[in-house]
């Protein structure tokens, strides 16, 4: 496998994927040593929670995060172990350990899906091995109060943002593996324009009805998905559509061409 991660595996390979990553005991003797380093820390007065954040990110204990099992959940199934393709890169996943986690806590995977874990790899956790290149740790306030506001935008853009955002995090069996997936959370997490776009049709009375995502005819040497989003009057029915286009070629999806009017064809 290349170290740049991209010319001997085919586009169905990679990962674009938005969960939450969360620390595995592997096996009991894993459990063991994390126990007996917690004794001789200084944890009092810390939740569990906290003393654990605390060990992993003291340099004399990262031995234990190479040890760990990292898994990432999506819609509350764990979908993936997490294991970074740089051993610098450890540090990322000790990041996305928060001290206080929170239900809004969200963490962006991007790497390479590899073979299915071995039984004694995660406690008899059975999952597809993701080789993750980078690793972003947010939550989901943070995500849509630094998304650029129209100057025209309402108050409540902040719950136009959780909309749309729940929209394509909950598109069917969206892992981030599928070409489709990929470009969908490519928009939620890098472009801004859908959540203006359907800002501005919320103050026209119009509803987000879908978001649909497709091979474009542009597609030759490259994998390029039109991403389409269809809004529905609430009065008369007339239905709004407007899409632009990501190329999911490689491992980094990226913008082709902006948001405009679509029309069936």
């Amino acid at each position: 496998m290349c170290g740049n991660g991209s010319r001997d595996i085919g586009p169905s390979s990679y990962v674009y994927a938005i969960g939450r990553i969360e620390p595995r005991f592997p096996r009991p003797s894993i459990e063991k040593e994390f126990a007996q380093a917690t004794r001789n820390a200084d944890t009092a007065g810390l939740t569990d929670r906290q003393a654990l954040q605390r060990l992993l990110s003291d340099r004399e204990r990262r031995y234990l995060v190479r040890q760990l099992c990292w898994t990432m959940t999506i819609e509350g199934i764990e979908t993936y172990i997490l294991t970074p393709r740089d051993p610098g890169d450890y540090d990322l996943l000790v990041e996305a350990l928060r001290a206080a986690p929170s239900p809004l806590d969200l963490d962006l995977v991007i790497g390479v899906r590899g073979p299915i874990a071995a039984p004694e790899m995660c406690n008899g956790l059975m999952l597809p091995i993701v080789m993750f290149d980078q690793l972003y740790s947010f939550d989901r306030d943070k995500l849509i109060a630094d998304i650029p506001r129209p100057e025209n935008a309402s108050e409540d853009y902040s719950a136009v943002g959780s909309e749309v955002l729940d929209r394509i995090m909950q598109i069917a069996d969206n892992a981030g593996a599928t070409d489709e997936h990929r470009a969908a959370n490519y928009a939620a997490v890098r472009y801004s324009a859908v959540y203006a776009v359907t800002a501005d049709a919320h103050a026209r009375n119009y509803s987000l009805a879908a978001v649909d995502i497709r091979p474009s005819r542009l597609s030759g040497a490259r994998n390029i998905m039109d991403v389409i989003f269809s809004y529905g009057n609430r009065v008369t029915d007339v239905v709004e559509k407007f899409f632009f286009r990501v190329d999911v070629t490689e491992e980094f999806p990226f913008l082709v061409t902006k948001m405009s009017p679509y029309y069936d064809r």
